[in-house]
């Protein structure tokens, strides 16, 4: 069921020595700030810090509570990195994803979004070998989860989210493929939303949105958020679900157009969702926090694009991947 791919993991050690650097508290970047309600959630005179630097794409971050620490990926080395405020930032698992020979096949080898599951196991996208998988964090062994749909293989999974009935939901866009949509072994028609129910059944829950990226649930469980990555069609989109998790409607979310417009580096890649409902959404320019409502409260700029954010530390901390370094963002409010 494997397909070949780039073989990133074996590049040379010094390639990510500057990953394992020690935590650093350098100030980087911007907040703006569009309106008064975000000083309930980033106080006035909050600092964005730079943590770690020297990787490809950081992506994927978790905050892991047992033990303190932050999982997050580089999806073209195909390394997943832990880091922690005593020890800085190191190799966790490598490879993340594909560990075959390379047959020129795939773009991103690695894992890409992760999701902390309440059994203390992670969930990982892995765009190397196309599916969904469950990691033990111990052992650190991989049990697939959703391989293929209606037979055909997903295309490259890119970010995942669970809900506490047991489902799983996940978006599948063609970034792990070379070529793309045009890759030569893609075998899905669209990329999707998919929903793995408790029982093991995979349904789509969107197969219109070009490029499916980021994916995060209202703490109520009962909508699905989920980022469409095209600066043709930079939206987010919410889905109601039924109490079984099943979707009953959808309707768009947010609209990042104009950012687009403006020129500002970045997407609508990976989001998450605050306790009190707030949104974290990376978008051009920098993570957006926007209202339950869909209302721009301010952006958090790092001076590079973010593919993605976590909430950590019991709620203190907002931490972003961007681009070639990690951060941080102290936060006021109370976190899921």
């Amino acid at each position: 069921m494997r397909q070949a791919l780039s073989i990133a993991f074996l590049l040379p050690w010094l390639s990510v020595h500057a990953a394992w650097a020690a935590t650093s508290t350098e100030p980087i970047g911007r907040i703006e700030r569009y309106d008064a309600a975000l000083d309930q959630i980033i106080a006035a005179d909050a600092k964005i810090e730079k943590l770690a630097e020297g990787f490809t794409w950081a992506e994927g971050p978790v905050w892991i509570p047992t033990g303190e620490y932050l999982l997050f990926t580089d999806v073209p080395e195909n390394t997943i990195y832990r880091w922690s405020a005593g020890q800085g930032s190191r190799v966790f698992l490598r490879p993340s994803g594909y560990a075959g020979p390379d047959t020129g096949v795939l773009r991103e080898a690695g894992a890409n979004g992760l999701f902390l599951e309440r059994s203390g196991t992670v969930l990982l996208a892995d765009s190397g070998n196309r599916l969904v998988a469950r990691l033990d964090l111990d052992k650190k062994t991989k049990t697939p989860l959703a391989v293929n749909y209606q037979g055909r293989r997903f295309n490259s999974p890119n970010d995942v989210v669970e809900r506490s009935d047991g489902s799983i939901y996940f978006t599948d866009p063609p970034y792990g493929l070379k070529d793309l949509n045009n890759s030569r072994v893609k075998e899905l028609s669209f990329n999707g939303v998919f929903r793995l129910d408790p029982r093991g059944k995979i349904t789509i829950v969107d197969d219109e949105l070009s490029f499916p990226n980021g994916i995060a649930l209202s703490p109520d469980e009962r909508t699905l958020y989920v980022a469409n990555s095209d600066p043709k069609r930079a939206i987010w989109m919410a889905y109601s679900l039924d109490a079984d998790g099943a979707v009953v409607s959808k309707r768009l979310f947010a609209d990042a157009s104009d950012l687009v417009r403006s020129g500002k580096a970045g997407s609508a890649d990976g989001l998450k969702v605050a306790a009190a409902g707030h949104l974290f959404a990376s978008a051009p320019g920098g993570v957006l926090v926007l209202t339950a409502e869909g209302k721009r409260l301010g952006q958090i700029q790092t001076g590079e694009k973010i593919a993605n954010c976590a909430i950590g530390d019991s709620g203190r901390f907002l931490y972003l991947t961007s681009h070639k370094i990690l951060a941080r963002v102290p936060l006021r409010t109370a976190a899921r």
